[in-house]
This record gives C-alpha cells, structure tokens and sequence, in this order.
C-alpha cells in the first residue's frame, strides 16, 4: 500500500512538474509573438492563441498519460505497452470503462491516476482561461492607448 502511494505521488509530482514547465515553455512563445498579437485584427489573433494554448494543453495532457503509461509499463504491471497506455488514458480522464483492471495489489494506482488527470484537467483549464483572458486584456488596453 506504502509503496503504491509512494509512486502515485511520484507520478502525480512528474505531471505537475511537466505541466508547470511546459506552461512556461508556452509562456516563452507568446511573449515572442506578443506584439504580433496586440496588432489589429485582434479576433484571428485571438484565434491563433486559443489555438496555441489548446494544442499546448493537449500535449500536456498526452504527456501526463504517457508518463503514467510508462511507470504502468515498467512496473510490468500489463503484458503490454498498448494496455498500459489505455489504461492510463482511461483512469487519466475517469472515464472507468472497467475492462481493463489494475492487479489487486495495484489498485491504488488507479485512483491516484484518476485524482491526477483531474488535478491536472484542472490546472491546465484555469491556465487555459487566464492565458486567453490576459490576451484579450493586453489587446484591449493596446487598443485603448491607440496603438
């Protein structure tokens, strides 16, 4: 029991970490594009952003699962590297089909996985809004000043 709650923390902490970091890595591009963004049209820009920002938030998401996907693998906990990985995307999303189960002296990974896939959906939604919400803020106040 120890141990799998040892290794879900580990793991909740990897996907925390490559979240933070790949946030700052997005944080690094729109900075470099900023002033394209404040220019007018502001709407396609926008657009552009949004769109940065989810794709960003979906390869954050995918190396989450394929993080899990790799500590299930390693641990030999399925035969294979495809069931590891929908495992971990099933759990991640709580999704809980219940055709692939974890071995009984595995179970707490499960909801550890379940309980970092929502940590992580939320996180990854509130930077989500605050990116496009500063974006529009900035475009607004450009606008204001008349530039």
């Amino acid at each position: 029991m120890f141990l799998q709650l040892f290794l879900g923390s580990v793991l909740i902490g990897a996907t925390v970490l490559a979240a933070a970091l790949s946030w700052w890595g997005l944080e690094v591009m729109l900075r470099r594009i900023h002033n394209w963004v404040l220019r007018p049209p502001h709407g396609l820009k926008l657009s552009v952003v949004l769109s940065l920002a989810m794709f960003w938030t979906l390869m954050m998401m995918t190396a989450a699962v394929w993080i899990w996907a790799v500590a299930l693998w390693l641990l030999q906990i399925f035969v294979t590297f495809e069931a590891s990985v929908y495992f971990a995307l099933v759990a991640f999303t709580t999704l809980g089909f219940g055709d692939l189960l974890l071995p009984v002296q595995w179970r707490l990974l499960g909801g550890l996985a379940a309980a970092n896939g929502l940590l992580i959906f939320g996180l990854l939604t509130a930077m989500l809004v605050e990116t496009l919400s500063q974006t529009r803020s900035h475009q607004r106040e450009h606008r204001r000043k008349g530039g």
